[in-house]
C-alpha cells in the first residue's frame, strides 16, 4: 500500500523512531500530534509536534488509531474531539502509531474492536487508510496525494 514501517519497543521509543524516519526521508520535523499522544517526548527527539487543531500549513500529523487491519494494510481511525480526522487527512505526511495488540486479522475483527471501544454509539465517522491518498484520475497515472497524505509511516509498538 506504498506505507512504510518501522517497529520500536515500547512507547517511549516512538518519537524517536518518528524523528529517526523524517530525518532520514529529508522532510519537516514540525506538524500536529493527537491530544492522546501529546504527553510523549517530541521535543526530546527534536521534533516540533504540538496538540491542537491541524492548520492547512502543516507538514506533519501523527495519530494513533483504532486498530490495524493485517490483511488489507489498513488503519481504522475514529473521529472524536481527543482524535481528529484532519490531523491524518491534511499534512502531507501521515504518521500513525499502532500498537501491535490492536493489529487485526480482518474487517470483521476491526469492528468487533471498535464496538467493544464504543459500543452501539460509535463516533460520528470511522476513516480507513489504505496508505498514502492516491488517484488515477489524471491521464491514467497513479498521483499520490490527491486528497490526503503523499506518504503514511507506521510505527508498530511491540509492547504498551
Amino acid at each position: 500500500m506504498s506505507s512504510s514501517v518501522a517497529v520500536v519497543g515500547s512507547m517511549e521509543e516512538v518519537p524517536a523512531a518518528v524523528a529517526a524516519w523524517l530525518e532520514e526521508s529529508r522532510l519537516s520535523k514540525q506538524g500536529v500530534v493527537w491530544p492522546a499522544l501529546d504527553g510523549l517526548d517530541w521535543t526530546g527527539a527534536g521534533l516540533a509536534l504540538e496538540s491542537r487543531p491541524v492548520r492547512e500549513d502543516d507538514p506533519v500529523g501523527v495519530t494513533g488509531c483504532i486498530c490495524a487491519i493485517a490483511e488489507t494494510g489498513t488503519l481504522m481511525c475514529a473521529s472524536a474531539p481527543d482524535t481528529p480526522s484532519a490531523t491524518s487527512l491534511l499534512p502531507e505526511t501521515h504518521v500513525a502509531v499502532v500498537p501491535a495488540s490492536r493489529i487485526v486479522p480482518g474487517m470483521e475483527e476491526a469492528w468487533a474492536m471498535a464496538r467493544a471501544q464504543w459500543g452501539s454509539r460509535l463516533p460520528r465517522a470511522i476513516n480507513f487508510i489504505s496508505g498514502p491518498s492516491r488517484t488515477g484520475d489524471i491521464e491514467m497515472s497513479i498521483v499520490l496525494g490527491a486528497h490526503g497524505p503523499y506518504r503514511v509511516h507506521i510505527v508498530v509498538v511491540s509492547e504498551i
